[in-house]
């Protein structure tokens, strides 16, 4: 780990405008991505802003829905009885990411930007348009079994590894900001991350500086709520792909560089298509890059059975 300077801010604004000021500044929290990649030299920030002692509220009645300070635990988030009881989705999808210990120590801001898990990004002797814009994707012709079907560039195939997210883009959560002037911005969730097109190392459509705040989640719609992921093995690990349901939204993770809405299921649904007819319009350009061909099928079957259990 290279050598980094350190102060702990007192307010979110403070700490915007510190990391806006510098280039090679970064927010930490629970740090459960970060100081791995620091430790491996992919991030190499200068200095470091702790927000973890930033009071952001913690999960609050709002509107007849939840507002989730960003500070919030895993954890916390996933035992509420609120989130239990009317976002089972969101509840579900905090105990399939990842072991307790990890879910006590990461925060609902940092889950959000988290970033990828692709091998070759954390593999620093192969090339990365992630790490070093214009070196290229190892990836494409590479191990690829994780890589996205939908959504991807020529410059990047990676996945979103947030189970999290998932559940809150079938949610319409949305996401609060303090800029680094000072201003607040709200975000719906659906926007927030971005496909990976001729800039893969622009992950966020958040400016520089920008501190998200808190989560929030609108009234459940009504409907079967649900998550269900697929992955290599019984214990924690990063999904092949998953799928969440809320009422009429479906969205899904593990196949794209962004959590994925099925806008084009969902509407031809609402069209009087049927379940099969609804999942190839959603699935028409999706695209297989040899290791990860198993996945259009894959998601095909996950897609009608969990869209089955709900009806």
């Amino acid at each position: 780990m290279k050598a980094f300077s350190y102060e702990r801010a007192s307010d979110p604004a403070e700490a915007a405008r510190a990391v806006a000021s510098s280039p090679r500044a970064k927010f930490i929290a629970g740090g459960t991505n970060l100081l791995d990649l620091m430790k491996l030299q992919i991030e190499t920030p200068t200095h470091l802003i702790d927000v973890s002692r930033i009071d952001f509220g913690g999960i609050e009645e709002k509107d007849g829905g939840l507002r989730i300070g960003a500070q919030v635990p895993n954890s916390t988030l996933a035992a509420d009885r609120r989130v239990r009881e009317r976002y089972t989705v969101l509840a579900q999808a905090l105990l399939a990411g990842a072991s307790g210990q990890l879910r006590n120590k990461a925060t609902t801001g940092g889950n959000l930007l988290q970033r990828t898990r692709c091998y070759y990004f954390y593999d620093t002797s192969k090339p990365c348009n992630k790490r070093k814009p214009g070196s290229g994707c190892s990836a494409i012709g590479g191990f690829n079994r994780m890589h996205a079907i939908l959504g991807a560039s020529d410059e990047c195939i990676a996945t979103h590894p947030s189970d999290m997210a998932v559940a809150m883009v079938a949610l319409d959560a949305t996401v609060a900001t303090v800029k680094s002037d000072g201003s607040p911005r709200t975000i719906p969730i659906a926007e927030l991350h971005r496909l990976p097109g001729e800039t893969p190392h622009v992950e966020t459509t958040l400016e520089p500086g920008e501190l998200i705040t808190h989560v929030d989640l609108p009234p459940p719609a009504e409907g079967p709520q649900s998550y269900r992921k697929v992955r290599d093995r019984a214990s924690y690990a990063f999904a092949l792909m998953s799928v969440a349901i809320a009422g009429d939204a479906v969205a899904m993770g593990g196949v794209a560089h962004k959590p994925w809405r099925a806008a084009k299921l969902e509407k031809a649904r609402k069209d009087g298509a049927s379940t099969d007819e609804a999942i190839n319009a959603e699935l028409a350009s999706a695209k297989g890059y040899g290791s990860n061909d198993f996945k259009i099928p894959l998601v095909k079957r996950v897609l009608k059975a969990a869209l089955a259990a709900r009806s």
